[in-house]
């Protein structure tokens, strides 16, 4: 079981709201003429913090694995801003992986202190990220992992994005090596969508990993955001 004392929120100050706290950006592609539909925009983020997590550079002693520890070591800070244009070949051209979904683009880059953001991306917006479905989006497939929203909250997309990365990323850490490699290997296929009232106080009742929110943004502290429903960790 994952408990909310992983998620960012705690009710009480603990060793890592002392160590030195980083963020992990990540950056949406919203041209004017053709943003991304929201919950891909919600997929494609969840899928881009796991491709970070899982990539060479982050492990071992690969270039990011250092930032990723002391990012992890803290909180694990995520913040969304928008970009296009201009803007988003700026951001491609740092050091970062594009993941791409069926309509949306989101750039992950490693983790940099909360004071310490690369000026091509502390320029970028984080307002401005309220996006659309077309329709609504179809049934979850129940053999994919599923990330679930809690129904009863507004959040942006940028703030769902994070959210969404939030809970990908606790259920990465109760996943054994081997379902990390099945997962990768099957392209970190999973879905987000939100619960129906009934069925979330089912899963927020069972041992599933579930992200509470420090409530600096939006929402209250301590708010109930995503479960991560994996199939191996049912």
């Amino acid at each position: 079981m994952t408990s909310s004392a992983d998620s960012p929120f705690r009710s009480e100050p603990s060793e890592r709201d002392q160590a030195p706290q980083f963020v992990l950006p990540l950056v949406v592609r919203i041209e004017k003429t053709a943003p991304p539909a929201r919950t891909d925009a919600l997929e494609t983020a969840a899928r881009a913090v796991l491709t970070l997590l899982s990539d060479e550079r982050s492990l071992g002693d690969g270039e990011w694995a250092e930032a990723v520890r002391d990012w992890q070591d803290a909180r694990i800070r995520k913040v969304v801003r928008r970009a296009r244009g201009a803007e988003w070949r700026r951001a491609e051209a740092l050091p970062g992986i594009t993941v791409h979904g069926r309509t949306a683009e989101v750039r992950v880059f490693p983790p940099v202190p909360l004071d310490g953001w690369p000026k091509d991306l502390v320029k970028l917006q984080v307002s401005g990220t309220d996006l659309d479905d077309p329709e609504p989006p179809a049934g979850a497939d129940a053999a994919l992992p599923v990330l679930w929203l809690n129904p009863g909250l507004d959040m942006s997309a940028g703030k769902a994005m994070a959210q969404a990365g939030h809970a990908a990323q606790l259920a990465w850490w109760e996943l054994s090596d081997e379902q990390r490699t099945a997962w990768r290997e099957n392209g970190f296929a999973l879905a987000v969508r939100t619960a129906d009232p009934a069925r979330w106080d089912e899963l927020t009742s069972g041992a599933l990993p579930l992200v509470r929110d420090a409530g600096f943004t939006e929402i209250a502290p301590g708010s109930c955001t995503v479960v991560a429903d994996h199939p191996a960790l049912r």
